[in-house]
């Protein structure tokens, strides 16, 4: 059974702190190297608001490392100086470290690995990347914004955000529910099902992952919104 375990930030940066924030977007994933176990990384931005939009945030961002073991992730999540940081810096500031139990595709030629814990009545999340082909993009955005807005009213949900490393073509959301069938609801029907049949039958992917996660731990503020989940 895999041992490996993602943490997940999502940081709106304070207006005094803009500058800082957006410098850190600039360096990307270089001022991570070196952390003990750490195997993959991505700094991100946001939508506008932080959901899944075409015109990007100027304080909203995020990041995303993977680790070797549970204990190489509580590390980075509890001591890091550069998470720290984040978190002087931050108007507001979520994280969560989560363990993959299904997972296909590839993030910049990384796959996660998977677990064999048992879901059952459980908080998970849900991660959706993809890398979209220029000559496909108009359409893929045509359908996502009505997936957008079903989320918005769905049932069961904790918390979502829209992701990015860069602004139309590579894309991705990171969403959080009360369990699986709340995310099968949402998944598997309406405007989320009609764009994930579109983008399939049309390849508007270059390359994408879909990963679904147990959630270990989840804590801050979001949009407003507070989660603590243990």
């Amino acid at each position: 059974m895999s041992r490996q375990t993602a943490v997940l930030a999502l940081v709106d940066i304070a207006s005094d702190s803009r500058g800082w924030g957006l410098f850190r977007y600039i360096l990307g994933p270089r001022v991570f190297k070196g952390q003990s176990g750490l195997q993959f990384c991505k700094v991100l931005g946001s939508g506008f608001n932080g959901g899944f939009s075409t015109k990007p945030s100027l304080s909203k961002q995020g990041f995303f490392c993977v680790f070797e073991s549970p204990e190489q992730a509580d590390a980075f999540r509890d001591a890091s100086p550069i998470v720290d940081l984040y978190r002087q810096h931050a108007h507001e500031f979520f994280i969560a470290t989560v363990q993959a139990y299904s997972s296909r595709g590839s993030w910049s030629g990384f796959s996660m690995a998977t677990t064999t814990e048992d879901i059952a009545q459980r908080p998970i999340a849900s991660l959706t990347r993809a890398s979209i082909k220029p000559t496909k993009a108009v359409r893929f955005w045509e359908k996502a914004k009505p997936a957008e807005r079903a989320i918005e009213l769905a049932s069961g949900k904790i918390l979502t955000a829209g992701l990015g490393e860069a602004p139309y073509l590579r894309q991705a959301t990171f969403t959080i529910w009360e369990n699986t069938q709340a995310l099968e609801d949402y998944a598997q029907q309406g405007a989320h099902l009609a764009a994930i049949k579109s983008a399939y039958g049309n390849a508007y992917f270059s390359e994408s992952m879909f990963t679904r996660f147990i959630v270990k731990s989840a804590k801050g503020v979001w949009q407003g919104k507070h989660v603590q989940i243990n």
